[in-house]
């Protein structure tokens, strides 16, 4: 075996700089062969059968790199090895089961080609998200000049570990209380319990699901909501995670450690605090907006009912957002026609650039999708309380049963005005580098906040990708418990538009300049944002890893030039 740099890696780092990091850090993972091992060493039988199966030699593997071993019935296994040492993990990433052996290695972090989760190469443990679970941990040995692989059956066959929670005790009398039942507000109370947090965990939302994927909303819109789910009722109650679902919280006085809710009918005492509100659809203001079958897609309730009434419908989808245009994505073929109406002459165009936004656009009217740009909705007409049309500002009239309105979220921030707790004049919670707000104590997280971000010389953004939220949610937990972790993670996103895959790693919100590799025609490409001549972010489609090996390098301080990109 050996290590494998692409062309574009070594274009875009340069292969001296490439071999540096190798050097201190480890090799970066590429695809790799699939060895078929076969034969048991031994097996035995105990209240679990142990698996022992020779999987490689020593000599034949590099230091440095990491492969999938096929282990027969018993499953698979990735064998990693680092600086002479083996360890041997689950081979799926446990968010959505890309393969590990297609991703990157650095830094004893291996992280996923999809969707930039991060993975301890020791112990498996999930240090960086997507994903809520950690991968199970194989011991891995020499002997003889063969590697290795002993493990229970049932680790082999459950590609996911969930880390030990600890139980609530009556004798710790701290209560802790997080607000928000998204994926900053999941990740929150999990790790409070895995990081040994006894005292009454209370988790309060406004919403009747417990916390879900929200991405997969505008993916998946006909999933029953419990698919969407991120956790079973059993887990919050071996966890004891006490749920307050359909609760709004309404005031907070900060004084005295009361949480009011429904209008003051409830009141919930605390002693530490976490508010992760999430964000909130702004609303359209045209007349005839109270017609039936005008959505805005935030619940597994909304999404059912999209996909149920546009089935052969005419559909208006209002703002090329993401979710608009996943929407419009998950629609094709299902509803009779789909028009899309905007302000911007192409969709994403300030996110992915002009270039980039044309070719989706050219994408979706290949399938069919008519734009309107440069136009709002004056009017919504209906029969019978009931959408059948929208009237543009151009004075055009079009056929709509079904109108789906992206145009962007405020954040649920109003309760908090009168709180204390500082804010942006557009209701961002201002917090530190280790997610606490101006009262000592009290944490936020999630699309509601602007905190500084490490890799953007720490100026204070907002950020609104669920890869965030969960490791705002992680790293808050840690402090409120006085670890005094201060927070570190790339940026990372992904969208799925008419079969294609768009991966999206660093932040560049003012890019000067788009730098295009590859082909942009069969989307198959790799974009750079520059700014102030580095690459600040990557877009990249049918290039896996590559948006991941750049969150790598980029969470390990390493700067791409673009005069490295152009040579």
């Amino acid at each position: 075996m050996r290590v494998m740099f692409t062309n574009s890696l070594r274009k875009a780092v340069g292969i001296n700089s490439i071999k540096s990091l190798v050097n201190r850090m480890g090799a970066l993972g590429s695809k790799r062969k699939e060895y078929k091992i076969g034969g048991d060493v031994s097996a035995r039988a105990s209240s679990d059968v142990m698996v022992e199966k020779v999987v490689c030699k020593d000599d034949e593997f590099q230091d440095g790199t990491m492969a999938e071993f096929d282990l027969g019935d018993d499953g698979k296994i990735l064998l990693v090895k680092e600086n002479g040492t083996y360890s041997a993990l689950g081979p799926k990433c446990t968010h959505y089961e890309a393969p590990l052996k297609n991703g990157v290695l650095i830094g004893g972090k291996i992280r996923c080609p999809w969707h930039g989760a991060c993975f301890n190469s020791k112990t498996g443990d999930i240090e960086d998200f997507p994903g809520l679970d950690s991968l199970p941990c194989y011991e891995a040995v020499v002997s003889d000049g063969l590697v290795k692989v002993k493990a229970p059956l049932s680790a082999l066959k459950s590609q996911k570990r969930i880390k030990p929670m600890t139980k609530y005790s009556h004798v710790n009398p701290t209560t802790y209380v997080v607000i928000g039942g998204g994926g900053a507000g999941q990740m929150c109370c999990e790790t409070l319990r895995q990081e040994g947090f006894s005292g009454k965990l209370i988790l309060i939302s406004k919403e009747s699901n417990p916390p879900y994927d929200r991405p997969k909303l505008s993916k998946a819109l006909e999933n029953k909501p419990s698919a969407f789910h991120l956790r079973s009722e059993e887990f919050y109650k071996s966890g004891d995670i006490s749920l307050m679902l359909d609760t709004n919280v309404t005031s907070i006085d900060i004084k005295e450690r009361w949480i009011a809710c429904n209008n003051g009918k409830l009141k919930v005492k605390y002693d530490g605090l976490m508010i992760a509100t999430g964000g909130q659809p702004i609303k359209m203001e045209a007349p005839g907006n109270d017609l039936k079958n005008i959505f805005y897609l935030r619940t597994p309730e909304d999404a059912n009912l999209i996909a149920k009434e546009s089935a052969g419908k005419n559909v208006c989808i209002v703002g090329s957002s993401f979710i608009g245009m996943e929407v419009a994505s998950y629609l094709l073929g299902k509803a009779s026609s789909i028009t899309v109406i905007g302000r911007s002459s192409v969709p994403f165009a300030n996110v992915f650039g002009k270039e980039i936004g044309a070719r989706i656009k050219v994408m979706f009217e290949e399938k069919g999708v008519v734009f309107h740009y440069g136009k709002d909705i004056a009017k919504f007409n209906g029969i019978d309380g009931y959408l059948n049309s929208v009237e543009l500002s151009s004075g055009e009239i079009l056929p709509a049963e079904v109108c789906v309105v992206g145009i962007g979220v405020r954040p649920a921030t109003d309760f908090l005005r009168d709180s204390g707790i500082v804010m942006t004049p557009k209701g961002h919670v201002i917090v530190n580098e280790m997610l606490e707000t101006n009262i000592k104590g009290i944490y936020a997280a999630g699309d509601i906040i602007e905190f500084p971000l490490i890799t953007y010389n720490n100026v204070k953004v907002n950020i609104s990708h669920w890869q965030m939220a969960l490791a705002h949610g992680h790293t808050a937990a840690f402090n409120m418990i006085g670890k005094n972790v201060v927070f570190h993670s790339v940026p990372f996103f992904w969208s799925a538009m008419c079969g294609k895959n768009f991966r999206y790693a660093g932040y560049a919100p003012n890019f000067e300049e788009v730098i295009i590799k590859g082909d942009l025609e069969s989307l198959q490409f790799i974009a750079y944002y520059i700014k102030d001549s580095k690459v600040a972010a990557v877009c990249t489609v049918n290039k896996d890893p590559e948006a991941a090996r750049f969150a790598s390098c980029m969470s390990l301080g390493e700067s791409i030039l673009k005069s490295q990109i152009e040579s």
